[in-house]
């Protein structure tokens, strides 16, 4: 079955960088929609940034400028670089792999963000 595992998360502080990496298995990487998501406590879950097979990019407004998403088809792997952090930030982050009609989900990494 996929496996999508997620790692790079911790405690940063205010301003500071993380990367986040997701490692994909059993899939074929190259076709499929790569997505970040994010939850807070008590909030749903939202789309952070998305990159299609063919390398279009989507941010949410929220991140826009300070994040990046990017992939290595030849590691099977999506990255998301966080710059500019803020204590809004504090999620849950999930990494998504959609080939549709399907949608795999990794099991989630936690990034928090001190003030």
């Amino acid at each position: 079955q996929v496996q999508l595992v997620e790692s790079g998360g911790g405690l940063v502080q205010v301003g500071g960088s993380l990367r986040l990496s997701c490692a994909a298995s059993r899939i074929i990487f190259s076709i499929a929609t790569m997505a970040w998501y994010r939850q807070a406590p008590g909030k749903q879950r939202e789309q952070v940034a998305s990159i299609t097979g063919g390398g279009r990019l989507n941010y949410a407004g929220s991140v826009k400028g300070r994040f990046t998403i990017s992939r290595d088809n030849a590691k099977n792997t999506v990255y998301l670089q966080m710059n500019a952090l803020k204590p809004e930030d504090t999620a849950v982050y999930y990494c998504a792999a959609t080939i549709l009609p399907t949608t795999y989900w990794g099991q989630g990494t936690q990034v928090t963000v001190s003030s």
